[in-house]
């Protein structure tokens, strides 16, 4: 892909103290733009100043939602290296959102090589502080700029960088997670699956009510019986039962989590008995009672892995085992941010090693 470059006149100012980087709040010097029109196809690639866009008030995308993203990392490693995590398999998964949401499929491979050009350009964004990382935000957004209910006939995709720390403010402690049974997250036959900006939209409302309650997230229950576990609002959910990692089956309306698949993968890899399947809340609150729930983890980009202190549900509130994180989750989070930063061996073939260029 032939990709132009412009580069900014004056760099920002870089960070200097990593452990107030927060999340989401800073964004390096640069970005890669693609646009997409019905003549053309996807054209025009280039990586210019992070700039705001200039966008019509009828632009398409913010009457009617087509708009998609994806999240991932990239990791200081040792020798001066950068490490992407299953950054490809963040591509792929977009272009499923893409079909769902009517949308242009992207070229993988141009993906990559626009991703790869980006992040060594900004290499001396990432930061180098245990925890931290560079977080890579890819989006498509329509852009037509008439009105009328219909997939668009333009499109921009962007991929933005920024230097983060932890997600959770309080790092590795354990989260209290509030589980919702009056809204609904998504449907079977809906864009659960995609992910899309509405998602999160419909989700805002009953986060804020659980936070004001004291918990950090909201565990979803199922849109037709709001009794079969779905997932938390930003992360997939495991739970380690009778010596077995258990999580909710993918069936269309929950996010095909990536590192839910990797902490999926580590598990048979680690012989540890895997079940994929639906799981209702009463379960899950039967299990405390009886002793046979060890834990309950929170698997995502942002956070990694997210141990779960407390449940909520129907006015009962539930402590998981000891309160603290488990052997299970201690585990997955060691061996992944291990490959992550390259301090693992990653015998999966997660990783693409961005070397410097001196």
């Amino acid at each position: 892909m032939n990709i132009t470059m412009q580069l900014c006149a004056e760099q920002k100012s870089k960070p200097t103290d990593e452990s107030k980087l927060g999340f989401g709040r800073i964004f390096t010097d640069h970005m890669f733009v693609l646009n997409h029109t019905q003549n053309r196809g996807w054209h025009d690639a280039r990586i210019v100043p992070y700039a705001p866009f200039a966008l019509q008030p009828a632009c398409s995308s913010l009457h009617y939602g087509q708009a998609i993203f994806e999240g991932l990392k990239a990791y200081s490693c040792a020798n001066d290296s950068i490490q992407l995590f299953r950054a490809r398999d963040n591509f792929v998964r977009m272009n499923q959102s893409a079909k769902r949401l009517c949308m242009p499929e992207l070229n993988v491979d141009d993906c990559m090589e626009a991703l790869e050009k980006l992040v060594e350009l900004e290499r001396l964004w990432v930061p180098k502080q245990e925890g931290t990382s560079l977080y890579i935000r890819p989006t498509m957004i329509a852009n037509d700029e008439t009105l009328g209910v219909h997939a668009a006939h333009s499109y921009i995709f962007f991929i933005i960088l920024s230097p983060a720390g932890p997600y959770y403010a309080e790092g590795l402690k354990p989260v209290k997670i509030f589980v919702e049974d009056e809204y609904v997250r998504a449907v079977r036959g809906g864009v659960g699956f995609a992910k899309t900006a509405g998602n999160y939209a419909a989700s805002i409302l009953a986060s804020n009510e659980a936070q004001k309650k004291g918990y950090a997230q909201v565990l979803w229950l199922d849109g037709r019986e709001r009794r079969y576990i779905e997932e938390v609002g930003a992360m997939n959910i495991m739970f380690v039962m009778d010596g077995k990692l258990v999580t909710p089956a993918l069936q269309g309306s929950i996010l095909p989590g990536i590192t839910r698949d990797s902490v999926l993968q580590l598990a048979r890899e680690f012989g540890l008995g895997v079940e994929e399947r639906p799981i209702a809340i009463e379960e899950i609150f039967k299990a405390q009672q009886e002793g046979r729930l060890q834990e309950v983890f929170g698997t995502g980009t942002a956070a990694v892995i997210s141990a779960v202190s407390h449940l909520c549900w129907n006015g009962t509130e539930i402590q998981i085992a000891d309160g603290q994180m488990g052997p299970v989750a201690t585990r997955m989070y060691q061996t992944l941010t291990g490959i992550q930063y390259g301090r693992v061996p990653d015998t999966m073939g997660w990783t693409t090693t961005i070397t410097a260029k001196h």
